[in-house]
Parts: C-alpha cells; sequence; structure tokens
C-alpha cells in the first residue's frame, strides 16, 4: 500500500459532494453517506441540503462538508465489495493504514482516502466539530439515532426527539462514528428507513437540516423551512432511550434466513421463533424489542433486542459522570486500572459489578482477554488523530 501521508484535496476526490463556509466559521459538520453502497438516500439528500443552501444563499455560520463513503460500492449499489467500509475503523487498522501495512482489499483504499480527508478538514477548520452518518436499513423502521453513549452525544441527540439506541459500538467492531468519537467530537448515526423508499431520502433531509440548526450552523429564524422539516421527524417523536440486551451475529458461511414480517421496535418474548439458521430455529432469548433485523444477503448482524432506559437511570448516570464518581470504580476489589481510560477486571472477584454498572459510570465493555474483561471509559478525548 502506498504511504498514506499523500494527501488528496477535496475537490479532486469522488468523496466530495460540497462544502458550505459560513461568515463566523464554526461549528464544523461532517456527514457522510453512502458508507454502504446499497444505502443512497444518504448521498441524494447530502446532495440536494448542499445544493439549496448554495442556491437559496441560506445565510450559514459554520462550515459543513458533505462526503460520500463506499464510492465502489455505491456504484454497484452493494453493502460493500471485498470488507464492511463500517466495520475497519480500530485503532490498530488506523495505524497499519497511516504505516503503510494494511490489507489491499478494496476498502481499505477507500478507507485511506477519507481519512485523509477527514484529517485535512479537522485540522483546517475550527471546532466543535460534529460527525453525522446517514444510513438506511434492510427492515421497515421509523427513523432513529445510534450513538456512543458519552454526555455529549446524548445530549445531542436528545434535541432531535426521536429514539435513540445507546452502546451498539460494543456490538459493532470498527464502526466509523466509534472512532471518531474517541476525539471527544460528537458523532451520531442516523437511520431514515427501509433502503429504497423515498421517505427515506426526505427523512435524512430532514435530519441534515435540523443536525445544522442544532450544531449551530444555521439559526432557525433566518431558516424559514426549520418548522416543516421538525414537523415531519416530529411524527415520530419520542424521547425514549434504549440499550442493546443482545445481538445474533451471523457467522461466515452460515445460511441465514430471517423471519419475515418483522419491524423495527417491535415487541418480541423470549422462545418466539426469529429466524432459521443452516435449517435450525433461531429463537429469542430475551424479551424486548426487535432491532435491525436483516433483510439482505450481506451482514453480519442478524438481529438486535432492544429494551427501554429508564430515565432515572439515564439521570443518575448523568450525575455520576459529571461528579467524576467512576474514580471510585478502581478501589473495589477485583478492578485495577489497565490504562488512564480502561480498567481490568476480574470477573470472580467482581462479581457484583455487572455490565450495567460499568455503563452507569461511563465506561464500555471491550473486550475480554484470557480470564480479564477490559472496560474503556467513553466521556474522554485521544489528542493524536
Amino acid at each position: 500500500m502506498s504511504d498514506t501521508n499523500v494527501e488528496f484535496s477535496l475537490e479532486s476526490t469522488n468523496h466530495f459532494i460540497g462544502s458550505i463556509h459560513g461568515k463566523k466559521g464554526v461549528p464544523t459538520v461532517i456527514a457522510f453517506g453512502g458508507i454502504h453502497g446499497n444505502e443512497l438516500a444518504g448521498v441524494k439528500a447530502l446532495e440536494s441540503v448542499i445544493h439549496q443552501i448554495q442556491e437559496k444563499q441560506i445565510p450559514f455560520l459554520g462550515n459543513f462538508f458533505a462526503l460520500r463513503g463506499n464510492l465502489g460500492a455505491l456504484q454497484q449499489q452493494q453493502r460493500f465489495l471485498d470488507v464492511d467500509l463500517n466495520r475497519i475503523w480500530t485503532r490498530s487498522r488506523v495505524r497499519q493504514l497511516k504505516e503503510g501495512t494494511g490489507s489491499d482489499v478494496y476498502e481499505v483504499k477507500e478507507q485511506k482516502e477519507l481519512y485523509s480527508l477527514i484529517k485535512q478538514i479537522v485540522s483546517n477548520n475550527r471546532g466543535p466539530f460534529y460527525f453525522l452518518d446517514l444510513h438506511t436499513t434492510s427492515s421497515h423502521t421509523i427513523p432513529f439515532i445510534t450513538i456512543s453513549d458519552s454526555l455529549n452525544n446524548r445530549r445531542y441527540a436528545a434535541k432531535f426527539n426521536l429514539p435513540v439506541i445507546l452502546g451498539i459500538e460494543e456490538y459493532l467492531e470498527g464502526p466509523l462514528l466509534t472512532y471518531l468519537n474517541e476525539f471527544w467530537h460528537i458523532s451520531l448515526g442516523f437511520e431514515a428507513g427501509q433502503h429504497d423508499k423515498d421517505s427515506s431520502v426526505i427523512h435524512c433531509e430532514n435530519f441534515l437540516w435540523l443536525a445544522l440548526v442544532y450544531a449551530g450552523g444555521l439559526h432557525k429564524r433566518s431558516f424559514r423551512d426549520f418548522k416543516r422539516h421538525k414537523s415531519i421527524l416530529d411524527l415520530y417523536k419520542t424521547s425514549k432511550f434504549y440499550h442493546i440486551k443482545n445481538k445474533y451475529e451471523i457467522v461466515e458461511g452460515e445460511d441465514f434466513q430471517m423471519k419475515k414480517g418483522y419491524t423495527n421496535f417491535q415487541s418480541i418474548e423470549k422462545g418466539e421463533l426469529m429466524a432459521h439458521s443452516n435449517g435450525e430455529e433461531v429463537k429469542a432469548v430475551k424479551n424486548g424489542k426487535i432491532f435491525m433485523p436483516l433483510y439482505q444477503k450481506q451482514g453480519e448482524d442478524g438481529f438486535f433486542i432492544v429494551s427501554q432506559v429508564s430515565s432515572f437511570w439515564l439521570v443518575l448516570s448523568r450525575v455520576l459522570r459529571k461528579l467524576n464518581f467512576h474514580e471510585f470504580l478502581r478501589l473495589l476489589p477485583g478492578v485495577k486500572k489497565a490504562s488512564d481510560y480502561t480498567l481490568r477486571v476480574n470477573p470472580k472477584t467482581a462479581r457484583f459489578l455487572t455490565t450495567h454498572i460499568f455503563h452507569l459510570f461511563g465506561y464500555r465493555k471491550r473486550v475480554k482477554k484470557g480470564q480479564r474483561w477490559y472496560f474503556t471509559k467513553r466521556d474522554r478525548k485521544i489528542s493524536s488523530f
């Protein structure tokens, strides 16, 4: 692989949809469409919003950059060509990318260029930075938001009054937004609806306009269509936050067939027939609501089970994190500091500390090594991009 220090200018790459530079220069919003090539709604919405701001000369305060994701997969309208572009943004893989020692698969080429573009934008513009990733799903769904459960993400996501899924990064390896969130940048994923629905493009546009207003790039009093865009997403208005209880992961070579008819957030019961795997029944292991059932050929996640997070838990976790109560976890038996932001936990001596407790104090389950669990703090900032 060639040296990743070679920079790509925004205007010279097909990843670049357009940009807006406002009079104040802050904040900076960076939005992606088409990270998955069969999800065209986000790209169409970004093209439309950029065009409207320019054509109508809508007063803009900050900076707005719109980028396409997986160009080759978009051309063929496939989720990916070799590997999922939204599963390779781990620190180790990015380090390989920078060192020029990574894989030569197609999506790494795309990652290299996107990384260079993101780094240029962050280096040449002022924060705060807001990253938005637009997606659609293979099943019918109302619009919803996914975030890593940091307090800055929560505050921003709550403004939209849409369902919010917390902590999905624990169940997915290498999403782009999880990597960006480690630098304390606000990072929201938006799922607009089913892949080929016209309404998904409309929802993406509505979300983008609101996101620009809520970030401070647009003032709603100078943007006449704000109420119209807000009213459309208000059709799905809710203040509910959800967390993931279970994930069915598809292994390589598995013949997975989701049972037809499921829609996002539909209630399910433990023992309910959900799918078939290699001809065998797959049943729900918990009560809850089904989340993102897979109705397409490509993908590693069969379905998730989620449940609502109580308002009390949200308030308590916010208070504990702001008061830095997480420091007390290090004093408990079976818990040791592995690094500034990571705790090493012996499950035998810390049986009373469930994953839910670590979530409360702002940690996410990262990985199991040998007989130890490693939990990493969400509300942190890493300096080196």
